[in-house]
């Protein structure tokens, strides 16, 4: 399997929200089908097939406990993601560090503007009061 074949199969097997659930509880612990299957409100069944689509995507491994069939998470499996990930992330963080600049310019502005305006405040309240 090739490298963008892996990662689209990982792409695909976390774009439904059962399947994200599962790895959510994974990522704490390990877990029996059978558990797995209580967090989710699907019949079992579908909790098998969503299972087997994480284990062939590499997401998950299982092993074999006596009658039980306990599920673990790969967080290796997502490193090519995290890889791939990085360019956009680095473009965001360039992006957000921009804002954050021009923000702060606009907030300097705003304080050098507050601070060339006439400071008897006060005097001009009364003269508006009285205009009213």
């Amino acid at each position: 399997m090739s490298y963008f074949q892996a990662m689209d199969a990982v792409l695909q097997a976390l774009a439904d929200p059962s399947r994200r659930t599962v790895l959510e509880t994974l990522r704490d612990h390990p877990a029996t089908a059978g558990e797995l299957a209580d967090s989710l409100p699907i019949a079992r069944p579908g909790v098998s097939r969503h299972l087997r689509v994480l284990r062939e995507a590499g997401l998950v491994e299982v092993r074999q406990d006596a009658q039980r069939r306990i599920y673990s998470l790969r967080p290796e499996a997502l490193a090519p993601l995290d890889e791939w990930l990085a360019a956009y992330r680095a473009l965001w963080e360039h992006r957000l560090d921009a804002l954050h600049t021009e923000v702060a310019r606009g907030k300097l502005s705003a304080k050098k503007a507050e601070a060339r305006k006439p400071n008897d405040t006060k005097a001009s309240r009364t003269t508006t009061r009285k205009q009213a």
